[in-house]
């Protein structure tokens, strides 16, 4: 009988998983604060179940495409010039909450700098895959890449994003690590980020609203430190099992960004330690589903991109978590697939279509099938 190689169902599953069990809290924690401002309760949700829709249907078309499309220069290259344009065009317009990070579209918003983490991530891969071997020639090959990621992560921190542009250059310092890069450009990049963090986070945010509230939150209990002492309650709250879907209090009007960025505190309310556990292990399944694809590509294109899609996925997951926990000071990083969001759910889904084209092609290498294109 002839060998049927199919994607990862495990990686399918969880994707899917979190994707519905996202549209479910996004109803729950959102439905009174929709009720309040637009007169309808399933607002957010229905904007969120469009993205998810869409998402999907991308997903699938690439489950099928040849992962190899995005090798080509011809494609990535625009799409690199398109993210420049957008986030160059985001910065010029109005701020909402303080930031710049939206292109607004009808009753509709689109964060660019998703889209950006993505394409930067198919130009590694793409790079480093052509330019491995010579990556420690600091002119030739290394300055190029670091000027394309600087230019992003830099255009992005000034939104300002900063979680978002220290996810992109995290990114890059693992897969830069993985093809070899020597240890003493990341000792160079280390003095080189200490006066830039002081720069954007002691100057450009309050020290007292980011590092300080972060260490003592009751320092200013109804001021900055409101959001992490509201998410904590929520948390502690729900003790072992939660106190019932759709029965927590925080999301009235008390937590801030129930349904975004703090939707995990609604998580540990109402379904408890065991729900937020369940959705922890989500993300570490995703996580190893996603290294067995890095670790059985069939090409080095294939092995960087798996990895910085996999990383992708999870490290805004991981940091998300830590955040409404009080690990991490407070910032605006969605949890992937579960976070009312459009831009961010779009953008992992994506990106887990083309995780799972990975998988499927690493499947006719192994049993050597013939690989055809889409």
């Amino acid at each position: 009988m002839a060998y049927k190689p199919s994607s990862d169902k495990t990686l399918f599953i969880t994707a899917g998983f979190l994707t519905i069990f996202g549209l479910l809290m996004v109803y729950n924690a959102s439905s009174v604060v929709a009720s309040s401002e637009h007169g309808i309760s399933s607002y957010y949700f229905m904007k969120q179940f469009l993205f998810a829709c869409i998402g999907f249907a991308f997903l699938v078309y690439l489950m099928k495409a040849d992962y190899h499309i995005w090798q080509n220069p011809k494609i990535y290259i625009p799409i690199l010039a398109l993210c420049a344009i957008a986030l160059i065009c985001v910065t010029r317009g109005p701020a909402i909450n303080g930031a710049k990070r939206w292109i607004l579209v009808g009753g509709f918003s689109f964060q660019p700098s998703e889209l950006a983490k993505l394409a930067v991530i198919v130009f590694l891969a793409a790079y480093l895959h052509r330019y491995e071997s010579e990556i420690n020639q600091p002119k030739k090959r290394l300055l190029p890449l670091l000027l394309v990621v600087g230019f992003f992560a830099g255009i992005i921190a000034i939104e300002p994003d900063l979680g978002q542009a220290l996810c992109i250059c995290f990114i890059a310092a693992v897969m830069l690590f993985v093809a070899g890069l020597s240890w003493k450009y990341y000792a160079c990049a280390l003095g080189l980020a200490v006066p830039l963090f002081f720069i954007f986070v002691v100057w450009t945010w309050r020290w007292e609203e980011r590092i300080l509230i972060w260490l003592d939150p009751y320092r200013d209990p109804h001021g900055s430190g409101w959001q992490i002492i509201q998410s904590l309650i929520a948390v502690g709250s729900g003790g072992l099992t939660g106190l019932g879907l759709g029965a927590g209090k925080q999301k009235l009007f008390f937590l801030p960004e129930a349904s975004s960025d703090f939707i995990f505190a609604v998580i540990g309310e109402e379904l408890g330690l065991l729900g937020t556990c369940v959705v922890t292990c989500a993300f570490l399944i995703f996580f190893f589903r996603g290294m067995k694809v890095v670790l059985r590509s069939s090409d080095r294109f294939g092995f960087y991109l798996a990895l910085g899609l996999t990383l992708m996925v999870v490290l805004p997951g991981f940091i998300n978590i830590s955040m409404v926990l009080g690990l991490l000071p407070t910032k605006g990083i969605a949890l992937p697939f579960i976070s009312q969001g459009g831009s961010s759910l779009l953008l992992n889904l994506l990106a887990t279509g083309m995780l799972l084209n990975l998988s499927y092609r690493n499947q006719l290498v192994a049993h050597d099938q013939p690989v055809m294109g889409n």
